[in-house]
């Protein structure tokens, strides 16, 4: 069987061919982080006009590269929930004019499930049933994942995602965007324990995420140094947050699976790429005797691939749209 996936919910638009759902075949991605680094973070418009500059080109190179033409394929998935609406909808309207130029069927994939899948293309032996946690800029989500195709969401984010909170922090400490990656590397040089952030907790909800407190907290350590004209070690206050962010999604993980009963864990998500993050979690799993999965860090962030994975089992399961599928912005894992 080989799948296409094309994925368009963010700043890239990439493409790439999965046979028999696990065995990547080629995986082509144009980022625009470079052009949006100027402002800071992504810009909507901007991102659905390069979107609809690359689209073409990179399906094409997906399809060049994996040695195979349309006739081959047995499948076309896309990305078409959730994700900013204009990016979405250039995906998912290539998708479909290719389903219905060459007759195949068009698989509608949750950008989340995506993530999830990545997994499976690092790991030939995970099956479901297993807990997933989910992070990255736009969600933190602490996921059952039931079956190939159904998911229960049993943790989710009141506020901002982890990668979010770590992006925001990293620009009120000088970092361009995107600044992840640089929380990351000024970590590695720094002392964790140098700075107390706090570690905020949704009432009601044990399972659940709040960063919003913690970036403010931050933001504003920053801004008072300023105002007193003192300086902060930027290295060691990455390293406390990177640190802070790790620790807040490991014991929620942790809590949840030991709670329902998951000797399986997995990661995912851009936030699945930070070393505190799998070097913390992977540890607690390993302290309490679980199985630990998480994607190669080429396969963390955005990209066809996990979509054509994703795809593939969607397909199996008789998951498939018409001509009507339109692309959704916000969409919840079990409404899917």
């Amino acid at each position: 069987m080989l799948i296409l996936g094309i994925e368009s919910s963010c700043d890239e638009t990439a493409a790439s061919v999965v046979k028999d759902c696990r065995e990547i075949r080629s995986s082509v991605i144009s980022t625009q982080i470079e052009e949006h680094r100027k402002y800071g973070g992504v810009v909507p418009e901007i991102a659905s006009r390069r979107h609809c500059e690359n689209i073409l080109g990179v399906v094409s190179q997906a399809l060049d590269d994996a040695q195979v033409n349309l006739s081959d394929l047995d499948g076309i998935a896309v990305t078409y929930a959730p994700g900013l609406i204009g990016a979405l909808l250039v995906g998912v309207s290539f998708a479909k004019a290719l389903a219905m130029s060459s007759g195949k069927p068009l698989i509608p994939v949750h950008h989340i499930a995506g993530h999830i899948a990545t997994n499976y293309l690092s790991f030939g032996d995970l099956e479901p049933p297993y807990l997933c946690l989910v992070a990255s800029g736009g969600h933190s989500h602490i996921i059952e994942v039931l079956n190939y195709t159904k998911f229960r969401v049993v943790g989710r984010t009141h506020d901002d995602a982890a990668g979010e909170c770590f992006d925001k922090c990293a620009r009120a400490m000088g970092f361009p965007y995107p600044g992840g990656v640089h929380i990351d590397n000024a970590a590695q040089s720094g002392n964790k324990n140098a700075f107390k952030l706090p570690h905020p907790a949704v009432a009601g909800s044990e399972f659940d995420f709040s960063f919003s407190g913690l970036k403010t907290n931050v933001i504003n350590l920053l801004h008072n140094a300023e105002q007193k004209g003192t300086d902060i070690n930027k290295n060691d206050l990455a390293a406390s947050l990177q640190a802070t962010i790790a620790d807040i999604l490991t014991d929620k993980t942790i809590r949840a699976a030991e709670a329902l009963g998951y000797k399986k864990v997995a990661l995912a998500g851009g936030v699945s790429a930070n070393t505190g993050v799998r070097a913390t979690l992977s540890a607690a799993c390993k302290e309490r005797g679980f199985e630990f999965y998480m994607p190669e860090k080429n396969l963390c962030g955005d990209n066809g691939a996990m979509i054509a994975c994703q795809g593939s089992y969607n397909l199996l399961a008789g998951i498939i749209a018409d001509e009507s599928l339109n692309a959704v912005a916000t969409l919840s894992m079990e409404d899917i």
